[in-house]
C-alpha cells in the first residue's frame, strides 16, 4: 500500500555565520509535516538573507508553532579554531555538525544546504556519519528551493543575531563580524593594539585575524 506523502516528516538543516571572523557558527534543524510546506511559503518564509531582522523574528514564532521538532546548535569561535587546527576543513566540520543535528531529530526525508562544491558528496558525507538509509537531499541554494530549509536558515540567523547583540553589549560594537565590514576590522586592530591578543569570540584561524596579528607583531619588532 502506497504511503500518503502528506504524512511525511521532512527535516531542513541550514547554518548562519559560516563566514564571519567574529562570533559563533549556528546550525539549525527543523522537522515539519510535508503538508506544512505550503504554509511556510504563504507566510513568506525564504532565505534568511533576503529578510529584515524584524521579519525573521516574526517568522521564527510562526515556524516554531508548526514545527514538530527544532534543534539549534552553536559552535564557538574557539571550537572552530581547535577543530581546524587539526587540519579539518570547514566543509567537513559543517557536515559533521549537521549530522549531529539530524541525529536529534525524527524525520523521513532531510534537506540540507550543501557547503561542498559537489552537493551530492556533501549529502553522502552526512549520510555516512548517520549510518542511515533515509533520504538526504543535499543541494546548493537549498534555502531558496525548499521552504523547510529556508525555515531552518531563519532559525539559525535569529539565534546568531541575538548572540551578536549580546557580544556587542559585552565587547563593544564590532559591526557584523564579517571580514568585509570596516567596523569589524577596526575593532580587531584596536583590540590587538590594546591587549596584544584577540578575545575568545574571534576566530583566530581566519585569514583576516592572522593578517592583523602579523601586522601588529611587525610593528612592535625592535
Amino acid at each position: 500500500m502506497m504511503r500518503d506523502m502528506s504524512s511525511l516528516c521532512i527535516a531542513g538543516v541550514d547554518e548562519a555565520g559560516r563566514g564571519p571572523v567574529i562570533g559563533p557558527l549556528v546550525i539549525a534543524g527543523i522537522v515539519v509535516k510535508e503538508e506544512h510546506s505550503e504554509a511556510l511559503v504563504e507566510w513568506g518564509v525564504r532565505d534568511s538573507k533576503d529578510l529584515t531582522r524584524r521579519k525573521r523574528e516574526a517568522l521564527e514564532l510562526s515556524i516554531r508553532r508548526i514545527a514538530l521538532q527544532v534543534e539549534v546548535m552553536e559552535i564557538s569561535a574557539a571550537e572552530i579554531d581547535t577543530r581546524r587546527s587539526a587540519k579539518r576543513s570547514l566543509n567537513d566540520l559543517e557536515a559533521e555538525w549537521m549530522a549531529i543535528i539530524l541525529q536529534h531529530l525524527q524525520w523521513d526525508v532531510a534537506y540540507v544546504d550543501a557547503a561542498d562544491v559537489v552537493a551530492e558528496r556533501y549529502g553522502r558525507t552526512i549520510q555516512a556519519r548517520l549510518e542511515t538509509e533515509k533520504t538526504i537531499v543535499s543541494e546548493h541554494k537549498a534555502d531558496q528551493n525548499y521552504p523547510v530549509v529556508a525555515a531552518a536558515s531563519i532559525l539559525a540567523k535569529v539565534r546568531r543575531d541575538r548572540r551578536i547583540s549580546e557580544l556587542h553589549n559585552r565587547y563593544g560594537d564590532f559591526g557584523s563580524g564579517y571580514p568585509s565590514d570596516p567596523l569589524t576590522r577596526r575593532f580587531l586592530r584596536e583590540w590587538i593594539a590594546k591587549y596584544g591578543t584577540f578575545p575568545e569570540i574571534v576566530r583566530h584561524s581566519w585569514e583576516t585575524a592572522r593578517k592583523i596579528l602579523a601586522t601588529r607583531r611587525q610593528q612592535t619588532l625592535p
